[in-house]
């Protein structure tokens, strides 16, 4: 039986990420990676550790850090287009236009 998804949690998880960018807080994980004295660098960085952690759980068929890791590459691709000044939005609205 397939799970039912909410996908409002990807919006969720953007608006708290604008909200980090916005109001930076030094106890946010969000806010030490988008203000980070490497700029954009090291969220991409994270971005690129995330993946080939991902592609390695895939490769080694572990379903759960797949999980884990598709959780995190998701996260720190938001947080990347925040830095890049890249609204959510536009990438759902490209994903929308690539469905019809």
């Amino acid at each position: 039986m397939k799970k039912t998804v909410d996908p409002r949690i990807l919006a969720d998880i953007w608006d708290v990420i604008c909200s980090r960018a916005d109001n930076p807080t030094p106890d946010s994980y969000t806010s030490r990676l988008l203000t980070d004295k490497k700029g954009i660098d090291k969220v991409l960085e994270k971005v690129g550790e995330e993946s080939t952690e991902f592609i390695l759980a895939v490769k080694n068929g572990i379903p759960e850090r797949t999980v884990e890791e598709t959780s995190d590459l998701l996260f720190h691709l938001l947080v990347a287009l925040r830095a890049a000044d890249i609204d959510f939005s536009d990438v759902i609205a490209e994903l929308e236009r690539r469905r019809t």
